[in-house]
């Protein structure tokens, strides 16, 4: 997209391509992990980085003495560095050695973004962004504010310019300073190609000046552009749009030239200007970004080469669990790792398995009272059914202090003499002993236990949702969920479906804890719904016809795990006869021991929490730590993942994997076509790559492409966070959810034939980019052979890789209260 001597401007092209590179993040509410530098993801990965770089200014690998650290200190191996620099430059081995190991290194960044609408300052002394951005800020939070401000914006009703003139036309103030700017504005004089020409001149300066001024604050177009194009993010909804902004900060800044340089100011492009590059010309490598990318590919087959052995050690098991005592189905988060290793740990024969943490079920849901839908399914899935809940007994506990009457004028003294002073007693005491309270976002006032949902569909249709679901479709969803694990037999008399969220206290980025698979949320309704599903008996007699028999002595049973305070309920219990009743008991005493056992091995990364405390002692702070106000760090949400299983469960049972995989079960022996996996992966490289990829990025470079120390953050509308008096958006992960993360592009492991794979892959051009480009890795065992081929240059090729002895350990426990960093991938003794 290099610019011509074209004197046609075409602005709609240019809109298209700001919002490609614009930040993609959705609301808070609706907080959902994608690759960040997607905008780039067209091209190879080291190339989209260089060009990130070039153009936009942004770090994308870490610093080169960040990467020496880890060779010192044994994370990046020697030998590793010496077999990569043989294959990359086998007749310049040492040099590159020496270059990556210690010489010196200019890592200076020049960036092109910025660099032609900088001119104003230099050429006329205005710097424009002083000016303008503030007002430009203000007035865009007030428009899209979901409820924070005390007084509501006059016209949200209207679209955002039609709204900012009218109130124009109807105040004596103003947002303009010159009269005549103002009446262009009211009469719709100027597009924005005539304001383009009055405030740049020349055409062929248009497009980079755009992407200039919508860089120098992308938080904010970056949040405009996704709701534009996806309106229904906000639960107020608002009429706005890329163009509508961009239109009025060009009046502003007429308004602001004008008013310094008087009427006749001469366009920005008729001045003595410096050659500048265009933004989208072809980037020259840089030496020190060729450094860093090796460096980088050290660090990943470093890491790689552990995974890899500890998985080839346990290829061969290939059984099942038989006559398991009972079964559980996790969704495949990350931080469910560790609590399925802990389940079969205390309890041998129990059999866990993992899937997307919706469960197979798209739908809304209306808790009961509520206005509003929420979706309860991944991102890109817009589902046709509405679950709504009834007959609730649950009261919604409210602080009397956070009253609106606080902000009139009579009631709010009163209040404030009164409620006032039990407000400040009881914030003391949450600081010092902090508890539950009504402030808290938990996932357990998601749903009311207690409510009925109306999952079978009776005739009914809400805004065009039916509401439930028939038998025919609910056997289909059954029948998916199962088949996409290779659950289709061998049914325990308890089958647990465990779905996760969390709770934390003001933390704006609470979504970010929640399912992903779920929009943001917590999956306690989905569970809920795919177990009564299951347990139907017309259902049944359906899966029977297609050859799942589910024995009549089989209850599934919903249930819910806090990851923040690693706690679990259960769902309609009451539904259990008394021999399940007994077994169900007994089960819960297992997953009790392994929430201990998990809130154990996460605390040796929680700074203020003593990992050699009795483990109940550490369970209870790692639930304090939760509802904590002075706490940031609730818990590390997914940081350190690196790595996504699709295959059997023996593959890794008894693998410590240090909580770093998405782990999705799968039987490559039912699917001879590949068509379940085309299913897991078409939805597991965006959402598990997504998620990698946020974290990677937001660790490398936390202040331009994550969202800086959550300490200062001023949440703006409800919408998203800005750092104290910044004003712009900050999109991104906050440092405090990156600090440990180790920044590895994700490595995909999936057990099916090497040619089933690649034909399932290059199915769909959106799935095939992320491996052909090499945003994640992907490596496939071979069912048959159990031979291991990686893909690289578009094919499949017998993986060569420096086998490391697996460590083998009897008691995790003695490592994890003595260790605080990552720790390598280990074989766990039976």
């Amino acid at each position: 997209m290099s610019h011509t001597e074209s004197t046609h401007f075409h602005w709609e092209h240019t809109l298209h391509e700001l919002k490609h590179y614009l930040p993609d993040q959705a609301p808070l509410k609706d907080f959902i992990h994608h690759n960040t530098l997607h905008g780039f993801q067209s091209n190879v990965f080291f190339n989209a980085l260089q060009k990130a770089t070039s153009i936009f200014g942004y770090r994308t690998l870490l610093p080169i003495a960040e990467f020496r650290n880890k060779y010192h200190d044994g994370k990046i191996q020697k030998e590793i560095i010496l077999e990569v620099l043989q294959d990359q430059y086998p007749n310049q081995v040492d040099f590159w050695f020496e270059e990556m190991v210690s010489a010196p290194i200019n890592e200076e960044i020049n960036e092109r973004i910025g660099d032609l609408r900088h001119q104003w300052m230099v050429q006329t002394g205005i710097d424009l962004d002083s000016i303008v951005q503030p007002m430009l800020f203000r007035i865009l939070c007030s428009y899209l504010d979901q409820g924070i401000s005390l007084w509501r914006f006059p016209e949200k009703d209207l679209s955002f310019l039609d709204a900012l003139r009218k109130m124009e036309e109807n105040s004596n103030a103003s947002f303009f300073t010159i009269k005549s700017v103002r009446e262009s504005f009211i009469k719709q004089e100027y597009t924005l190609t005539d304001l383009l020409r009055k405030l740049v001149g020349n055409e062929t300066l248009f497009e980079h000046y755009l992407f200039d001024q919508q860089f120098a604050h992308q938080g904010w177009s970056g949040m405009v552009s996704n709701i534009e194009n996806q309106p229904q993010s906000l639960l107020d909804g608002r009429k706005i749009s890329l163009e509508d902004v961009i239109i009025f900060e060009l009046y502003l800044e007429l308004d602001t030239l004008t008013r310094k340089l008087g009427t006749d100011f001469k366009p920005l492009g008729r001045y003595s200007l410096p050659k500048l590059p265009a933004l989208f010309d072809p980037c020259q490598s840089e030496h020190a970004q060729r450094v860093a990318e090796l460096w980088q590919i050290c660090f990943e087959k470093s890491f790689y080469s552990g995974v890899l052995s500890a998985v080839k050690s346990k290829i061969s098991n290939t059984n099942r669990v038989k006559n398991a005592s009972f079964q559980a189905v996790f969704c495949i988060d990350d931080r469910e790792c560790s609590i399925r290793r802990y389940v079969e740990k205390n309890d041998p024969s129990a059999e866990t398995w993992g899937t997307p943490g919706f469960f197979g079920v798209a739908f809304y849901y209306q808790p009961e009272g509520g206005k509003f839908k929420t979706k309860l399914c991944p991102a890109p899935v817009f589902p046709n059914h509405l679950i709504k809940a009834i007959g609730g007994n649950q009261i919604r506990k409210k602080d009397l202090h956070f009253n609106q009457q606080t902000h009139s004028l009579i009631p709010g003294f009163l209040i404030t003499q009164t409620l006032g002073f039990w407000s400040a007693i009881k914030l003391f005491f949450q600081i010092f002993r902090p508890t539950m309270s009504p402030a808290t976002s938990t996932s357990l006032q998601h749903m009311d236990q207690g409510s009925d949902l109306t999952i079978e569909f009776k005739g009914q249709f809400q805004d065009d949702l039916q509401i439930g679901f028939t038998i025919n479709e609910m056997a289909d969803r059954v029948e998916g969920l199962l088949k996409s694990m290779g659950f289709i037999d061998q049914f325990a008399p308890l089958v647990y479906l465990v779905s996760h969220g969390s709770s934390s206290v003001n933390n704006p980025h609470f979504s970010a804890y929640d399912c992903g698979a779920c929009s943001g949320r917590p999956g306690s309704v989905n569970a809920r719904v795919i177990c009564h599903m299951a347990n139907h008996p017309e259902v049944r007699s359906l899966l029977h016809q297609r050859g799942i028999d589910i024995p009549e002595t089989t209850r599934f049973v919903g249930a819910l795990h806090d990851t923040t305070r690693d706690e679990m309920v259960f769902y309609d219990e009451k539904l259990l006869d008394s021999y399940q009743t007994e077994l169900h008991v007994k089960n819960k005493e297992t997953f009790s021991k392994s929430l201990e056992d998990n809130a154990l091995e996460r605390s040796r990364r929680f700074v203020l929490l003593d990992s050699e405390n009795k483990k109940s002692v550490v369970h209870q702070r790692v639930r304090n730590r939760s509802v904590s106000l002075f706490e940031p760090r609730p818990e590390l949400n997914h940081a350190t993942n690196s790595l996504c299983i699709i295959g059997s469960r023996s593959l890794t049972r008894g693998v410590f994997l240090d909580r770093r995989s998405f782990l999705n079960s799968y039987d490559p022996s039912i699917d001879p076509q590949g068509d379940l996996l085309f299913g897991i992966v078409k939805a597991a490289a965006p959402v598990c790559g997504g998620i990698n990829l946020e974290y990677f990025f937001s660790r490398v470079d936390n202040q331009r492409l994550g969202a800086g120390s959550k300490l200062p953050h001023n949440v703006m509308g409800l919408i998203g966070v800005a750092n104290g008096i910044d004003g712009d958006l900050r999109p991104g992960l906050p440092s405090q959810m990156i600090e440990v993360h180790d920044p590895l592009r994700l490595l995909m492991i999936i057990e099916q034939e090497p040619s089933i794979v690649l034909s399932v892959i290059q199915r769909a051009s959106e799935t095939y980019e992320w491996f052909k480009n090499e945003w994640i890795h992907l490596v496939v065992i071979s069912p048959s052979s159990k031979e291991f081929y990686q893909f690289k240059n578009h094919t499949f090729e017998v993986l060569q890789w420096a086998e490391q002895p697996p460590v083998i350990v009897q008691h995790l426990q003695k490592i994890v209260t003595t260790e605080h960093d990552n720790l390598p991938v280990m074989l766990l003794e039976s």
